[in-house]
């Protein structure tokens, strides 16, 4: 069996800083409690390891629990400026992990809505980073007295209930999670532009994303299946798995190399990519474990 990797694929720079800021902080704070708020990434194998070795995760309903002492790492996704004040007066420390295009993201979000612009925003409602940035948008939006308007939409068809009330106006911007669907962006930025024709747009979606998009198509040239490795709750894994189904015959998403379906065993060549917070060594397991054809 021949295995051939995806040029772009595994953790992402955001990831992997956040998850350096969770290891050092476990090494260093002996005395208090290390917490994320919220999962620290979505990949059940790393989160486990995580928690074996201590860290816990915090929700709004227990920053009660937090004491002088502890440490807080904020995850790649970030928080909304009522969670980080919430969190730095407690008196722990508080180490930002939030990633730095994320937080960029934030900040052009947040200028727009002081300038009092309507902004159309492509995401997942329940993803942490649209909930941050989101929640920047509002504080800067109230800071100003001007109103909100932020209109999250996944789908060209959602355009049609959301986007009629806007059509008339002159201040309009469309901008986008990190990791959503470049194919589905554009489509969405064609459809506003076409009705609202003085629209901004902002292309924010992480290159990474891109990149990794692009590795696929490239690696689905060049086998009989791919497997794409990541948590099943990872939106850019998804989505990675959503388009390696259309181009490959056999196309699996698994979280660990025990998932490998047997079809896969009797292939000749046989693709791996993985989403932005899949760690490298359970990439390397799913390898091993495929030339191997055998448990690990």
């Amino acid at each position: 069996m021949k295995i051939i990797r995806a040029e772009c694929m595994g953790f992402c720079a955001g990831v992997r800083r956040a998850v350096q800021c969770a290891d050092k902080a476990l090494l260093e704070n002996k005395d208090g409690q290390v917490y994320t708020f919220g999962p620290l990434i979505h990949n059940p194998v790393a989160l486990k390891n995580f928690e074996e070795r201590g860290l816990k995760v915090l929700d709004e309903n227990s920053i009660n629990k937090i004491k002088k002492g502890d440490t807080v790492v904020i995850r790649a996704h970030g928080v909304t400026p009522e969670i980080f004040e919430s969190l730095e007066s407690t008196g722990a420390e508080i180490i930002n992990g939030t990633c730095p295009i994320v937080q960029v993201n934030q900040k052009k979000c947040a200028d727009y809505a002081k300038d009092g612009y309507i902004i159309f925003f492509t995401g997942d409602k329940d993803h942490g980073e649209v909930i941050g940035i989101e929640g920047a948008a509002k504080k800067a939006a109230l800071e100003a007295g001007k109103k909100l308007n932020f209109i999250l939409v996944k789908s060209v068809d959602e355009l049609k209930d959301s986007a009629g009330p806007f059509l008339n106006k002159s201040n309009v911007v469309l901008l986008s999670q990190t990791t959503f669907s470049i194919k589905i962006f554009d489509e969405i930025a064609s459809e506003l532009k076409e009705k609202i024709p003085s629209i901004e747009i902002v292309k924010s979606i992480c290159p990474a994303t891109h990149e990794r998009q692009s590795s696929l198509d490239k690696l689905c040239a060049q086998v009989e299946g791919v497997i794409v490795i990541g948590g099943k709750n990872s939106a850019n894994t998804t989505r990675l798995f959503n388009k390696a189904q259309k181009l490959c015959v056999h196309a699996a998403l698994i979280e660990n190399a025990s998932e490998i379906p047997e079809e896969f065993f009797a292939l000749k060549t046989v693709g791996l990519t993985a989403g932005a917070s899949t760690p490298d060594d359970v990439i390397d397991e799913v390898e091993k474990k495929l030339l191997s054809n055998h448990e690990i």
